[in-house]
C-alpha cells in the first residue's frame, strides 16, 4: 500500500509540480486520506488543483461482489481544478477526502460519468454540492502498477449546481458535458452560475 501511494505521489508531482500544501483526514474505520494542493500559475490566471492521495491504496470493489479482491480492481484518485483567489476553495479539503473515502466507507466504485454528492457546499457559499466524475488521462496520466494490479486513474471532478445535477440524472453525463461545451462554461470558475438548461 505504501509503495502504491509513493508512486501515486510521484506521478502527481511529475504532472503538477510540488504541492504547496497538504492536509490529512482520517475517518473511523478507514485509512488516512491526504489532499495535496498544487498552484499552477498560467497565462489565463492562477489555477489551484486539489488531488487526493490514499484512495488508490486499495482497489474499489463492486458492492454486489461476494468477496473483495485485495489486489485486483479499479484504483483511482480525485483531482479538482478551480481558479485561485475567487472563493475560499481550500475548505474543499474535507469534502474531497469524504469523496475519496467513499469506496472504503460505502463500497462504491467511483468511475467516469458518476455523480458524487457531499451533502453541502463544496466550500463556503459554493453554488455546488456535487461533482461529475470526468474521463481521466488529460491532466495526469494513468499510473501503471505491477500485474495483477489495475492502473491508478486520476479522475477529474467537475462541480455541478443542483439544477445541473438534476438535469444530468435525467439526460446523462454526456448531454450535460455537451451543454457546458456549447455554452462555453468555465468549469473552473468557483462562482459560476448554472448553465442554461432548457
Amino acid at each position: 500500500m505504501e509503495d502504491v501511494l509513493a508512486f501515486v505521489e510521484a506521478r502527481l508531482r511529475s504532472a503538477l509540480g510540488d504541492p504547496d500544501a497538504r492536509a490529512a483526514v482520517t475517518f473511523l474505520g478507514t485509512d488516512r486520506i491526504e489532499v495535496l494542493r498544487f498552484l499552477d500559475r498560467g497565462g489565463d490566471g492562477d489555477i489551484v488543483r486539489y488531488a487526493t492521495l490514499g484512495m488508490s491504496a486499495h482497489p474499489m470493489t463492486d458492492p454486489t461482489a461476494a468477496l473483495a479482491d485485495p489486489v485486483k480492481g479499479p484504483r483511482a484518485e480525485l483531482v479538482l481544478s478551480v481558479r485561485a483567489g475567487l472563493a475560499d476553495t481550500d475548505k474543499v479539503l474535507r469534502p474531497l477526502a469524504v469523496l475519496a473515502a467513499s469506496p472504503q466507507v460505502e463500497g462504491v466504485v467511483v468511475a467516469p460519468g458518476a455523480s458524487l454528492d457531499v451533502g453541502g457546499p463544496l466550500w463556503p457559499a459554493a453554488p455546488f454540492s456535487s461533482v461529475l466524475v470526468a474521463e481521466p488521462g488529460g491532466l495526469v496520466e494513468d499510473l501503471e502498477l505491477d500485474a495483477p494490479m489495475d492502473p491508478v486513474r486520476f479522475l477529474p471532478l467537475l462541480p455541478m449546481t443542483s439544477n445541473e445535477a438534476a438535469w444530468k440524472r435525467v439526460h446523462g453525463a454526456q448531454e450535460l458535458q455537451e451543454r457546458w461545451l456549447t455554452h462555453g462554461t468555465d468549469l473552473r470558475d468557483p462562482l459560476r452560475r448554472s448553465v442554461t438548461l432548457d
